[in-house]
Parts: structure tokens; C-alpha cells; sequence
């Protein structure tokens, strides 16, 4: 990790300014750091004051390098910031307002704002591309492909078996269920770690063990793909056993290939099955679902079940605080407004911000960031709009 890239606190930062400096004369390298700090103050504001924002920790280590060639200087500003790619952004802009330093004239230009965790995941996708060839090298995966030789890794002490069906480990402690159609299914999400999901291996001959499980719980989701053979499946398990909520993949995907955001979203999403169910008999009578202006309009003011259970999580919180609210119906304990940003970035399955209190731009800015797909809060605040990866909602819309 390169000296910018941590603060005094040991907070991982974002984004690294990188800027290149060119000095028309000599000065020291303490004179360029006394110019950044002064001629950018009062320029764009108290909450962008750079000291302030070194106090608290969300801007780093100022760091200079030069070298002096002809009586002239030459060399880079590096930057670490926490905050995100906006205001990050405005700091650099402010880096390139400084035309002198001391007596001498300066050019300032920023080169480029590097995503500091998008190059650790690059250097880890590197590392792990030679661990793999070196395997395949070593002739050890030659009975397997490096995917599966891979997935074994993640899965094999975690999925088991359930009567003759793969599953994970917790269906029968868990009070809900997720059924799938395959053992590939089931295989991926729990990597994500839904550990109650169980693969019916396709349509055709449900075995009664499966059905006499759901039938026990209190709530079970059919996890479908998004094709037809999925509507075919649901048919099926809807006709024989007790189906609370569907999920369906996005159209034409299937469970075993979603990544782990479409996952957690396409779960969050659920529709009540009989709901389902009825518009597929819709489908099935008609040729094509009826899309009057008067259904339209309905359906994009009804409020989804999943959204109306959020309200609960609303008890007990004070003015301005939120909960993160978990892909298994868990929350977490109540976060005031200065951590929620690092809460919810540093959440594993959150899926929805429940909020008891006025939401504004910001709070969907943080969802949006962390992959959060649902936001609920009490009442629009001020610079509230709604934008596209966040779904949100305020309770006076259906109370």
C-alpha cells in the first residue's frame, strides 16, 4: 500500500489526485504544500475546506515529489481521498486555480482521479491469473477446468444434500426456504451466502421430502430463471406445495450465471406468487398481458409486499437514524447519519436502508454506492429525486 493511500486513522481511502507540477524558479517542497492549503481556502466552501477535511480523515497525506533542472522545477502531487468521485473531483479541479508558488509562477494539472480499489482488484485479478496457470502448469487440475476447480474451493464443505437434492447447510434450521431448479443454482448463490436455498431438479416428479419442507415453513420463495422454462417450473411447484414469494431472474438469464448484486436484487424484489401466477394465466389466455393506460398506472403506484414488511424495521429508531435490513430479513444495529455511508459500504447482502427520517439526494447516493437496490424513509427531504440503480420509497405513499 503506497504512503497515500491510508490516513492517520487507518481508513482505506477511494481515490488517489494525481497532478503534475511545473515551477517557473526553486522553491521547497514545504512552499508547494503552503500554497495548496492556502489558495484553495475560502475557494469552495467549509465542508471543502482541505484541513478540515485532513482532520477528519477524509482527505490524506498531501504528498510532493520535484526535481530541479535549469533553475526550474518539475515533478507530482499525489492526493488520497475518502470522499466520493464528485467531491473528489472538485478538490482536484481546486488543485489547478494555483498559478503561483511563493515568488515564482506554477502550472498545476491534474493527470488523472485513480480508483485506488479498482487497481487493488486489478492487482488481485493479476496474482490470480498466475496461481491459476501455475496450477494448470503443474498438472494438479488436469481432471477438472480451473471454474470448477475453483468452485470447489467455495463449495464443497457448504452445499449438502437433502434427500437426494443439492442444498445448503441451513435448510432445515432456517424458518424460509429458496427453492431452485438446479444444483448449479443452489452452488452459486451460496457463495453469496444464502445457505437455505434447495435445487428441485427441474419440473417432473417433486419428491414429497421437498414438499413436506416447504409445507413447514413459514415462508418459502421459488427462485425461477427468466425464461419460459422457469414459468413452467413455477407452475408446477405452485400446484403442489406451499409458495409464499417469487423471484425471477432478470429475462433470458438464469440463477447459476447472476452475479452476487442481481442476486441480492432480484431476492429483494420477490412478488407474491399468487400474483404471479395469475399474470402467467393472464399471459396464457390472452397471448400477451393487457397494458392499459389505466393498469399501467396502477401497477407503477403499488407499493411491492417487500417494500410494506420494510416498515416494521421504522420501530425503536430514533429521529435520523437508519438500519441496514440483510438479504436473510436480519438488520443491523441502529446507525447514526455521519456512519451510514461507511456502514453501508463496508455491508455484506444489505439490500434496503431503512431510514426514520426525510430522505434525501445523498442518503440514494450511498445505496447507489454500496449496491443497495431499496431505500425507504419517512417523507421526502430537501434535493430529494429519485435515480435510476435505487428503488425508493416513503411511507406516505401508502399510509
Amino acid at each position: 500500500m503506497s504512503k497515500g493511500q491510508h490516513n492517520k486513522s487507518g481508513k482505506a481511502m477511494k481515490y488517489l489526485i494525481i497532478a503534475s507540477l511545473k515551477i517557473d524558479g526553486t522553491v521547497q517542497r514545504k512552499d508547494v504544500i503552503g500554497a495548496i492549503m492556502g489558495q484553495t481556502e475560502g475557494l469552495l466552501g467549509d465542508e471543502l475546506e482541505l484541513r478540515k477535511l485532513q482532520r477528519t480523515a477524509r482527505v490524506g497525506h498531501v504528498d510532493v515529489e520535484m526535481e530541479s533542472h535549469k533553475g526550474k522545477m518539475s515533478g507530482s502531487i499525489t492526493i488520497p481521498s475518502s470522499m466520493d468521485n464528485v467531491e473528489t473531483a472538485i478538490i482536484g479541479s481546486a488543485l489547478e486555480t494555483i498559478d503561483r508558488i511563493g515568488p515564482c509562477k506554477a502550472i498545476i494539472k491534474v493527470s488523472e482521479i485513480q480508483d485506488v480499489r479498482k487497481t487493488k482488484r486489478n492487482s488481485v485479478v493479476d496474482r490470480a491469473k498466475e496461481l491459476l496457470l501455475d496450477l494448470v502448469a503443474s498438472g494438479e487440475a488436469a481432471s477438472k477446468t480451473v471454474i470448477e476447480e475453483v468452485r470447489s474451493v467455495l463449495t464443497t464443505q457448504k452445499l449438502t444434500v437433502f434427500h437426494g437434492l443439492t442444498c445448503g447447510p441451513n435448510i432445515e434450521s432456517s424458518d424460509s426456504l429458496i427453492i431452485m431448479e438446479g444444483r448449479n443454482d443452489v452452488a452459486n448463490v451460496i457463495n453469496f451466502g444464502i445457505k437455505n436455498a434447495i435445487a428441485c431438479d427441474g419440473a417432473g416428479n417433486m419428491k414429497q421430502e421437498l414438499i413436506d419442507l416447504a409445507n413447514s415453513k413459514s415462508t418459502v420463495i421459488a427462485a425461477i430463471d427468466g425464461d419460459r422454462g422457469g414459468e413452467m417450473l413455477l407452475r408446477e411447484l405452485h400446484g403442489q406445495m406451499k409458495i409464499d414469494f417469487v423471484a425471477q431472474a432478470p429475462v433470458g438469464q438464469e440463477w447459476e450465471l447472476l452475479p452476487q448484486k442481481t442476486v441480492t436484487k432480484c431476492l429483494s424484489m420477490k412478488e407474491p406468487s399468487a400474483k404471479v401466477v395469475a399474470r402467467l394465466a393472464k399471459t396464457d389466455n390472452d397471448g400477451a398481458p393487457e397494458a392499459s393506460s389505466s393498469d399501467t398506472d396502477a401497477e407503477v403506484a403499488e407499493v411491492p409486499d417487500s417494500v410494506i414488511e420494510l416498515v416494521d424495521h421504522l420501530e425503536g429508531l430514533d429521529s435520523n437514524q437508519a438500519v441496514l435490513v440483510f438479504v436473510d430479513g436480519t438488520k443491523s444495529d441502529p446507525i447514526g447519519p455521519r456512519k451510514l455511508e461507511s456502514e453501508a459500504n463496508d455491508a455484506d447482502g444489505a439490500v434496503a436502508i431503512v431510514l426514520n427520517g426525510p430522505l434525501n439526494k445523498r442518503t440514494l447516493e450511498i445505496a447507489s454506492e454500496a449496491a443497495i437496490q431499496t431505500v425507504l424513509g419517512t417523507g421526502e427531504g430537501k434535493g430529494y429525486k429519485k435515480i435510476d440503480d435505487v428503488e425508493s420509497w416513503v411511507t406516505a405513499d401508502f399510509q
